[in-house]
């Protein structure tokens, strides 16, 4: 059994399994055990096929877990997972390993034992070489290298490996040399299709021969936002290395996952999320009812004195040189020694200081029974001994904790409220300790965060009164009173205090004094902490009552030279050490230097965390290495401990030459489900543990349910150990309710009845009972996550994440797990400290391979990974990890990782099933069905033009040419347009006649120098501006058709001069009109680079006209014919022209007219872009036609003043004007703080009557009421601001006017909206959605809303397509593709049944109509409409539709540093950037955050999460996120992201 075993070979084979206890039954095979033990256990257990149980002899059991983990990792490799790496941006990347070229060895370097470095063993090394080698050639040379090689290569070497380092690198490999083969179809992922047969890991990836250098060259990448790009709804160049990524990404997500939980969804838009239904295969517990275990009697020795004061009393006066306590300095040199003589005087002294010196005689601060707090640092256990001591003689009640280091400590918040709750008022500390606290500059001490105020009060000596010669505390026998309160740390964060009565302290001394066999004078060595937990119990406590020396090794120590303990006990001969497994694993790690190690004096190592299950591997390795310097196996005595219950079992010393004590190998798969099974088939998946001995002396110990009522476990079932005994806790002070349930249970056995009339306390642990009466912990209440209904210990995941070769990339000690609740259910996140020197590749490949590990032996997948750097996870006083505060942040998003793996793909099974399309049901029965049910079909329009009376003059004309010549005639001087500048002065106006005599002079130019005939296409290219205007109507007084478009961003002509030249080419333009700067610009070396400047078509300057006006003004023959050409780039980055003519460009204005009741003496403030839509027509046609003065603001100039347009509407008294959302949110984001200052200047806007934004979409109701608010101050009211909409084939269907009833808003179930369906909710219920109506119906338009499939006519409050029918919509599409036929049905489609005659056109746009209670200006009931989202934004998604701007809503909602977020789907992965305002630092943060919102809100999956820099989310004029734009930005990188992460 002792054989020295050979590391490298597998040894689930050389283990030898003995079978403990007769009285159970059960079936192995007969391999599996060589020999049969009895061993009678103290408490008979039912003959019953129960405790499967096999133990294994001590040896290095760190390898069990080692070789577990290796081959679930094999196991996964021939699975051949490729997780794409995440992309980093180099700022990012502390050390960059591009250029380390060595190959991925799979040979592990062995801690501990053996020789130096391990070496790599070479099973795929020819194959990895090969391709690495490749790989570092194409990495120096050139592109001239052929690509066959490499390709082969590549594919090989992740055939081979997969998972490993090649695998992660695969997308770079493919990025030089892939074709995206299934570009138009992108494959399906959201199916469970097995496709693993026997494809390799390319699969779905064609790796082709790459076009030869030469031809590389030429064909350069388009650059970002390209116009090329734009009419490719899809276009993505070819050499993209992301979308290799997500190609290689949505590979790995097609093979088979966990099989999906069967999914329901019932169709009343309830989506029922999955319930977990329970395997009916899962194991379930049979054995018999398990009995109470008793701890042998308590033997009282006549010596054992009446209570801890009276044996302190008793040493301090007959043995006054006895030595009680040294302690160490940093050095390891011994500091002090505190004889028992001088712990008993000073002692007495700090009790009378207590008493009698603090407050007055009348008054004293501190009577018998208060609570006071004990601050004393780690290596000053000699003052806080003395303290804590001179409180018991008090009969003052100790509440030890620890010093708070600064103002703001993890967790000090939370101990300030345990000693506000304890009503604590007096702090008692050491003199350095005091002296190190943070001072004010007054030299106070601040009070720290959270704690009530406390006078602070040093105990040394010479700070104290002498007692008067007669004053002596007063020794009673142990009582009930209490004698110090413990802190605990719950899971949540929370401090609770447990009261440990006199008699309690006293009995537990007792019961380890027996438990140890300790005697009088013995050595110990201490390494834990001496203010809580064991420490406290064995080192101050249990050792004074038995005149005990303790030798005290301080944290610093430790950390200097973590031999010092061990040095320590040879140095005393001490027979007792009390550590925990981290102290054993650093000697471990710095042992290989000394010679002189002698342990045979050692005949106890109590191990404080033995109920760890990572100690046991801490134990054997120490064993292994230390037996050799004399340490006996027996002596490694495990304990369990609890606040609660105090010492819960500990393993006794043993008699030298008996049998060493068993160990557990259980089924990971068993105690999920709770049950305790011996692991036959896989030996992977299993829990090795070590018994913590037996129950107490005097003490009962029951395992019961975790939940609900305390009822007995079966023998075979694990749950929570409860302990009947004096010596425990007996309340949390101050709360009686978490006191009863924890420190008053009464099991209950199968019938009902109370084990015992005595109350349990519940220990917080986790275990069973063996055989023989040994105790097994398996893990902590507070550790358990209850992922889909199967238990896990966080400990166990640490313990497996640690088997993954831990030394090299993390920090040992450093990993925090722990579980939060996204979509109902727990999901496990895992946190390490990753080490400064790893790269990049290592940690992700450590990050993968854990994930597979835990999946491979836990059969649970981790949510989310995140590495952080080293030193930067919160902590604990004694340096562990404070997991509460981990969690907070991790969920504040304020963590920081350097590396984060997310894996929602693999863990989420619990979704709403993905819809499936109803059959449609039949137009005649939706017909009846809305009859019966009372519905009305949804329709409503405008009031009908015909039958307004009203003085329109302009009526008479039937072309806008000749409304401005009547007008000219009629009123040559009055004003039509006034252009402001940035400072807000009038930069030019124009009157009537100016405006005609200047439009003459035009057209006499395009006649002249333009060579033009009759209906020729002349693109206007000019600033926001008259000239624009003028233009415009030269072109009409010539008989040409204008085109307006915006001139090139000078800062970015790149990106910006294409589209412009698109246009122009599109609109088949017959010359281009501009001024002399941009003439000059269209023809630069800067627009040569972007586009060929040579194909232009003339280009006339309009800034020197001719004097001469035309012979003739041009009359147009039809009112049909084209008047001008409307050019905008959808959302979607289509480019789409629509013919207005002459005829619907007059309705037009003689709607928005009737609506806004504009008249000549009419003032109208316009912040628009002028170059498409509305804000075309109102800055360039509305004023001619109703002859109302307009206030030009170009949007641009609020750049340079953004108090600029509401200065001027303020000024000019304007009460109607009209702005975009982008002007909207540069207000209220520019002039938010300016409030006051604008107020004192008199800015006052309360003449405003309509403040409308013009839109193409849903309205943006956030922005608008926050503009609203600010703004209120200021005059404007509320109901002032509203919205319009438009689209491509009607340019304003709605605008809100003045008449008529304020804009309404409802509030709607997003979910059912998911379903094109529309069910109002109540304000902030939840997944609700506010919408507001988009504006009234204009004058002349009718609307009605169909089923974008059937065409069918829907009923009120249903969700379909808006379709619109109006004397100014456009006539149709100008393409030059000839692809009319596919858009023809977009302006003449027909219903296909109800009324069919009638001819709509569509807008492309979902929403639904509802009747108010309102009455509108006729007195009829007034129809809302509501405008939801783009058809062709609109993403499909588990067969539901959803619109992006809701899920950018919630993301923007989940951090602060999320300024703006743009959502797309590609290949079915749903992809999600967000800008971020903040340090680079803070990227990976929102990764976590926003696949949890998402999931939360949405119950989707996110793909793919880019972080980029603000700015980088295309926005076009309008305000609108170009999503197509960005998403080929992303696809051909050159997004220059600061992170991307790929969800598994």
């Amino acid at each position: 059994m002792q054989a020295p075993l050979n590391t490298h070979t597998v040894q689930s084979h050389s283990v030898s399994h003995m079978t403990i206890n007769a009285h159970l039954r059960f079936k192995l095979p007969p391999l599996a055990y060589t020999s049969q033990t009895n061993v009678q256990s103290v408490s008979p257990i039912h003959s019953n096929r129960c405790l499967t149980r096999a133990i294994i002899g001590p040896r290095d059991c760190r390898h069990v877990h080692t070789e577990a983990v290796q081959a679930a990792l094999a196991k996964h490799k021939e699975r051949k997972m490729a997780v794409p790496m995440p992309s980093k941006r180099r700022s990012l990347v502390v050390q960059t390993s591009m250029d380390a070229y060595t190959p991925p060895g799979d040979g592990e370097e062995e801690d501990g034992g053996g020789g130096g470095g391990g070496t790599s063993s070479s099973r795929e090394g020819s194959i990895i070489m090969e391709h690495w080698i490749s790989r570092a050639i194409h990495g120096t040379s050139s592109t001239t290298t052929t690509t066959s090689s490499t390709a082969s290569s590549s594919s090989s070497s992740t055939r081979s490996g997969g998972s490993g380092a090649a695998g992660g690198r695969l997308a770079d490999v493919l990025a030089q040399h892939v074709h995206i083969s299934n570009h138009s179809a992108p494959p399906d992922v959201t199916g469970y299709t097995n496709n693993t047969a026997n494809t390799s890991a390319t699969d779905g990836i064609q790796v082709e021969r790459a076009p030869g250098a030469g031809s590389a060259a030429q064909r350069q990448t388009p650059k970002y936002g390209n116009a090329e790009l734009m009419e490719t709804g899809d276009g993505v160049p070819v050499s993209s290395r992301v979308s290799a990524k997500i190609q290689q990404l949505v590979n790995t997500l097609k093979r088979p996952k966990r099989p999906p939980l069967r999914e329901f969804f019932v169709d009343d838009f309830e989506e029922l999320l999955e319930v977990q239904q329970p395997d009916p295969n899962q194991p379930k517990a049979e054995g018999a009812q398990m009995v109470a275990m008793r701890g042998e009697q308590l033997g009282v020795v006549t010596n054992w004195p009446p209570s801890l004061e009276a044996a302190l009393q008793r040493w301090g006066t007959i043995s006054p040189k006895a030595p009680c306590l040294t302690t160490m300095d940093t050095n390891g040199k011994p500091l002090y020694v505190l004889t028992y003589g001088k712990l008993w005087s000073r002692s007495v002294k700090v009790a009378y200081n207590l008493l009698h010196k603090l407050g007055t005689k009348q008054e004293p601060l501190v009577r018998p029974g208060d609570r006071v707090a004990l601050v004393f640092p780690n290596n000053d256990p000699a003052a806080f001994m003395t303290a804590f001591y001179g409180c018991l003689l008090a009969e003052v009640v100790p509440v030890p904790i620890e010093v708070p280091l600064t103002r703001k400590d993890a967790g000090s918040q939370q101990i300030g409220f345990l000693l506000g709750s304890c009503g604590v008022t007096v702090a008692l500390t050491s003199d350095a300790c005091h002296k190190g606290l943070p001072k004010s500059p007054t030299g106070e001490i601040p009070q720290f965060k959270g704690w009530p105020k406390v006078l602070w009060f040093v105990t040394e000596s010479k700070h104290l009164s002498k007692p008067p010669r007669d004053w002596f505390p007063l020794i009673k026998d142990a009582n009930q009173d209490t004698a110090y309160i413990e802190y605990k740390t719950c899971k949540d964060g929370s401090v609770l205090g447990v009261t440990v009565m006199r008699i309690a302290m006293l009995t537990h001394c007792q019961a380890l004094t027996q438990s140890c066999s300790y005697t009088e004078a013995e050595t110990i060595v201490n390494v834990l902490d001496f203010k809580k937990d064991a420490g406290l119990w064995h080192a101050v406590l249990t050792s004074v009552m038995n005149m005990m020396h303790v030798i005290s090794i301080p944290y610093a120590l430790m950390k200097v030279n973590p031999l010092s303990w061990i040095q320590k006990v040879c140095q005393y001969k001490a027979k007792v050490a009390c550590v925990k497994s981290r102290d054993m694993h650093w000697a471990l790690v710095a042992h290989r230097d000394q010679r002189d190690v002698n342990l045979s004096a050692l005949r106890m190592l109590v191990v404080a965390d033995g109920s760890n299950p990572w100690s046991i591997s801490s134990c054997d390795a120490f064993l292994n290495v230390f037996q050799s310097k004399g340490l006996r196996p027996e002596v490694i005595c495990p304990c369990a401990s609890s606040p609660e219950a105090l010492t819960v079992a500990i393993r006794r010393p043993l008699e030298e030459g008996a049998t060493p004590p068993g160990r557990g190998v259980l089924s990971m798969q068993g105690l999920s489900h709770g049950v305790i099974r011996v692991d036959s088939e896989e030996k992977l998946s299993v829990l090795t543990l070590q018994d913590v001995g037996s129950v107490m002396p005097g003490a009962v110990m029951c395992v019961v349910k975790p939940e609900g009522v305390p009822s007995l476990c079966k023998t075979d079932e694990i749950g929570e150990l409860c302990v009947c005994s004096v010596a425990t806790g007996t309340a949390y002070y101050g709360l009686a309710g978490m006191t009863k349930n924890t420190f008053e249970v009464f099991p209950v056995s199968n019938s009902g009845a109370p084990v015992s009339e005595f109350p349990f306390t519940r220990t917080g642990l986790l275990g069973f009972i063996g055989p023989a009466g040994l105790i097994f912990v398996a893990g902590k209440m507070d550790g358990l996550m209850v992922v889909g209904g199967r238990r896990h210990n966080a400990d166990d995941i640490v313990a497996t994440a640690l088997a993954v070769e831990p030394m090299k990339f993390v920090y040992r000690g450093r990993i925090a797990v722990f579980s939060i609740t996204v979509l109902h259910d727990e999901r496990i996140v895992v946190v390490a400290e990753q080490r400064p020197d790893s790269t990049e590749e290592d940690s992700f490949q450590w990050m993968s391979r854990v994930l597979q590990a835990i999946d491979g032996i836990h059969q649970v997948g981790v949510y989310c990974l995140a590495l952080v750097p080293s030193n930067t996870l919160p902590k604990t006083p004694l340096g562990g990890i404070h997991l509460s505060e981990t969690k907070q942040l991790f969920l504040e998003g304020a963590l920081h990782p350097c590396n984060v793996l997310m894996c929602p793909h693999t863990c989420v099974t619990n979704l709403p099933k993905p819809r499936q399309k109803q059959p449609e049901i039949g137009p005649a029965s939706v017909m009846v069905g809305n009859l019966v049910s009372g519905k009305r079909i949804a329709q409503a329009s405008g009031r009908d033009l015909g039958q307004i009376e009203d003085n329109d003059q302009a009526r008479k004309f039937l072309f806008l040419s000749e409304v401005l010549q009547w007008r000219a005639q009629t009123t040559p001087d009055h004003v039509l347009y006034t252009l402001l500048n940035s400072r807000g002065t009038i930069a030019s106006s124009l009157t009537c006649v100016q405006l005609h005599k200047r439009a003459e002079k035009i057209a006499a130019m395009l006649a002249e120098r333009g060579h033009l005939q009759d209906g020729d296409h002349v693109a206007l290219v000019y600033p926001p501006g008259i000239d624009l205007i003028v233009a415009f109507y030269g072109c009409l007084y010539a008989g040409c058709v204008p085109i307006t478009v915006r001139p090139p961003h000078l800062q970015n002509i790149a990106t910006t001069l294409p589209t412009v030249k698109m246009i122009v080419e599109v609109s088949r333009s017959a010359c281009v009109m501009t001024t002399q700067l941009i003439s000059k610009l269209l023809r630069s070396k800067e627009a040569s680079a972007a586009v060929d400047v040579r194909t232009w078509p003339p280009v006339l300057d309009t800034d020197d006209l001719p004097k001469k006006k035309p012979p003739l003004l041009y009359k147009p023959s039809n009112p049909d014919t084209l008047a001008y050409l409307d050019f905008s780039v959808s959302t979607t980055g289509m480019l789409a022209g629509v013919k207005m003519s002459h005829t619907a460009t007059s309705a037009f204005c003689r709607s928005i007219k009737l609506q806004c009741e504009l008249y000549p003496s009419r003032e109208v403030a316009i912040c628009l872009d002028p170059y498409c839509g509305l804000g075309f027509v109102l800055w360039c046609l509305c004023s001619v036609y109703s002859g109302h003065q307009s206030i030009l603001i170009p949007p641009s100039e609020l750049e340079v003043n953004p108090a600029l347009w509401l200065s001027a509407v303020s000024q000019y008294k304007v009460r109607d004007t009209f702005c975009s959302y982008s002007v909207m949110e540069l207000c209220t984001k520019g002039l938010g703080l300016q409030t006051d200052s604008l107020k004192s200047r008199g800015l006052d806007l309360s003449r405003v009557r309509t403040c409308v934004v013009v839109a193409e979409e849903r309205p943006r109701i956030a922005l608008t009421q926050s503009f609203s608010k600010l703004f209120k101050d200021l005059g404007l009211h509320p109901r002032a601001v509203s919205t319009s909409f438009g689209c491509r084939v009607n340019l304003a269907i709605c605008l809100q006017g003045t008449s008529g009833p304020d804009p309404t808003t409802v509030y709607v179930d997003m979910r059912a909206l998911r379903h094109d369906r529309v069910r109002l909710v109540e304000r902030g219920s939840p997944h609700s959605l506010p919408l507001m109506e988009s504006g009234k119906i204009l004058p002349g338009v009718r609307i009605i809303i169909a089923n974008p499939e059937t065409k069918g006519p829907m009923g009120e409050s249903h969700l379909g397509e808006i379709w619109v029918q109006s004397g100014h919509n456009a006539s149709g599409y100008f393409t030059v593709y000839g692809d009319e036929a596919l858009q023809s049905d977009h302006f003449n489609s027909r219903l296909s049944f109800g009324d069919t005659q009638t001819v709509w056109a569509r807008t492309g746009y979902l929403g639904f109509l509802r009747r108010t209670e309102l009455t509108d200006a006729s007195g009829e009931r007034h129809d809302a409409l509501y405008v939801v989202g783009a058809l062709e934004e609109a993403m499909e998604l588990r067969g539901m539709r959803y619109h992006p701007i809701d899920i950018e809503t919630s993301v923007i909602r989940t951090h602060k540093s999320i300024t703006e977020c743009a959502v797309f789907t590609w290949t079915n992965l749903l992809v999600v950037v967000v800008e971020l305002d903040g340090s680079e630092q803070e990227a990976l943060d929102l990764v976590p955050l926003v696949t949890n919102v998402v999931l939360e809100e949405h119950y989707l999956i996110v793909g793919v999460v880019v972080v980029v820099d603000i700015g980088v989310i295309p926005i076009n004029s309008r305000g609108e996120k170009q999503r197509m734009h960005l998403r080929d930005g992303f696809l051909a990188d050159q997004l220059d992201p600061i992170y991307v992460a790929y969800n598994m």
